[in-house]
């Protein structure tokens, strides 16, 4: 049953007026009573914008979110009590952070959100006016978005080794980016930021690291990995990227291999082209076995996961379960009518239409019966024997459902370290026409009926991240693992125990070191939903 608000917060959901018309009745006069040719007006509640957006956040909540059954009344939360921030976003994201952190999950006796303190695992607020749908996160180093766009240097960092003996290595240079066309790659040493070198302190020369890379220019001294010293100096610019990181066939012990390092789901636009690309190599050449490195792919798009998906299995899976989403019961009842106030939109950013009716989120069927997803063979790739994902915890959302739609179905085996943990997807809540907030709401369903990865997926393989080679280079530790696996169907040969890694010049166990990012994560991590049918 939905809970019915106090009317004077009815117009809070349009985000429209600032000013109320009271709910409250005049009572009927006795006969005797004169009244008055001057009434005394009813008080009128009234807010700020900053106020009704933080309810509007909260009430939509209590209708969309996946876990909403245990959200408390709008009372007992009191979303406009959240004014110690700095800024109304900071605001906003508090009142947000606070929803996320009420439902518990049994197995953690944690939120099924706990991420960090004032940060949310899955649910997020955008501002859509910033340049950059990642701007959000300090310190940015690659902030490609889900069209393919970015508007930085294109590239990221990681410290190999110990706290007071490390190297800085590039972690990945995004395709088209500054970075790239200066010609850093995957595994170049920079031992210079602006002239200062690093490599003996990180306690305090991470920040320098971060100071110089969140500038609009950089100058980076360091070695390639074939042993050039370079000094190159790289200024933030716009750019368009491919999200193919790199792809390659290689022969292992009489087997063909297809690799591909695999950067986000982008949209169609970026990602189908490209990847249908990289399967026709792959069918060409015959290849067998596949190797899918998503180390530092957060997700994305979920029609470009269900796309990958039928790029690797085989057409005899044609018809069969691949996966569903669950909404909540309010949203697959229909009863979701906050929703009302959400226009669709088409791909292109229009709003929808049925004759001259406004169609909107309401109009959409949320129930299970029309979100299950069937697999339909895509490409021409038969034969495929099996398949390695590459995982670490940036791998996120719809990079874990592909390796979940395809567990019940394929010989799957993981290497790396623990995945992220998202088997939760959303699309955007538009408010104030300026913030899309991105609430949980719904899971992904694989056909055994799999979906409580919440704390991710265990590897078969734990490897470190190599960061001192390029991307399917053989040498690569996690690469290295697939292929032993590959080549002897077990992982024994590659322990931690023997791998090794180059830093500062020698050669020292994998075991011994730490791989540590500069600056946070800005990969964006997230299962976005666009595909939806109307109610009948």
């Amino acid at each position: 049953m939905i809970k019915r608000y106090p009317c004077y917060l009815a117009y809070i959901f349009l985000m429209l007026p600032i000013f109320f018309i009271s709910c409250k009745k005049e009572p009927k006069l006795a006969p005797s009573v004169v009244v008055s040719p001057a009434p005394i007006p009813v008080p009128v509640p009234t807010a700020t914008s900053s106020e009704l957006t933080k309810d509007s956040i909260f009430l939509y909540a209590k209708e969309v979110y996946y876990w909403n059954d245990d959200l408390p009344s709008y009372e007992t939360f009191n979303p406009r009590k959240y004014t110690s921030g700095a800024t109304d976003l900071s605001n906003y994201n508090q009142v947000l952070f606070n929803i996320s952190q009420i439902k518990i999950n049994p197995l953690t006796s944690k939120p099924f959100e706990f991420l960090t303190a004032g940060s949310s695992k899955y649910s997020y607020i955008k501002d859509k006016t910033t340049k950059n749908p990642t701007a959000y996160i300090p310190h940015q180093q690659s902030s490609v978005d889900l069209e393919g766009n970015g508007n930085d240097m294109g590239l990221s960092f990681s410290a190999i080794g110990t706290t007071s003996s490390f190297d800085v290595r590039v972690k990945y240079s995004s395709p088209g980016s500054p970075a790239d066309k200066a010609g850093l790659e995957r595994g170049d040493l920079v031992s210079k930021f602006n002239n200062t070198t690093v490599g003996t302190n990180f306690d305090t020369e991470s920040s320098v690291i971060e100071n110089a890379i969140a500038g609009n220019t950089v100058v980076l001294g360091g070695k390639k990995k074939d042993g050039t010293l370079f000094s190159i100096t790289l200024t933030k610019s716009l750019y368009k990227s491919s999200p193919i990181y790199k792809d390659t066939v290689i022969t292992s012990s009489g087997k063909k291999v297809g690799y591909l390092a695999y950067a986000r789901f982008s949209n169609h636009a970026n990602s189908e082209a490209a990847l249908n690309q990289v399967f026709s190599k792959f069918a060409a050449a015959n290849v067998t076995e596949l190797v899918i490195d998503l180390r530092y792919n957060g997700g994305g798009y979920v029609s470009l996961a269900e796309h990958l998906t039928n790029l690797i299995a085989p057409s005899s899976l044609n018809g069969k379960l691949m996966f569903k989403e669950k909404f909540n019961e309010l949203m697959q009842s229909g009863k979701a009518t906050i929703l009302k106030n959400q226009p669709l939109l088409d791909g292109n950013g229009k709003v929808r239409f049925s004759g001259s009716r406004m169609l909107t989120y309401l109009d959409i069927d949320y129930s299970e019966a029309e979100n299950t997803f069937k697999f339909q063979k895509e490409g021409t790739l038969e034969g495929v024997q099996n398949v390695i994902f590459i995982i670490t915890r940036s791998s996120a959302s719809a990079s874990e459902l592909v390796i979940n739609n395809l567990k019940p179905h394929m010989n799957v085996k993981l290497v790396g370290q623990t995945s992220y943990g998202k088997p939760i997807g959303f699309f955007p809540i538009t408010v104030e026409n300026r913030y899309d907030v991105y609430y949980s709401m719904f899971t992904s369903i694989n056909s055994n009926g799999q979906t409580d990865y919440f704390a991710g997926f265990t590897p078969d393989a734990l490897t470190k991240d190599d960061v001192t080679q390029g991307f399917g280079d053989p040498k690569e530790l996690s690469f290295a693992a697939a292929l032993a696996y590959l080549t002897k169907g077990s992982f024994t040969a590659t322990t931690a125990s023997v791998a090794k890694v180059s830093v500062k010049g020698a050669s020292v166990s994998s075991s011994s070191v730490q791989v540590r990012d500069i600056a946070e994560d800005n990969s964006f991590k997230g299962m976005v939903e666009t595909r939806f049918k109307l109610r009948k």
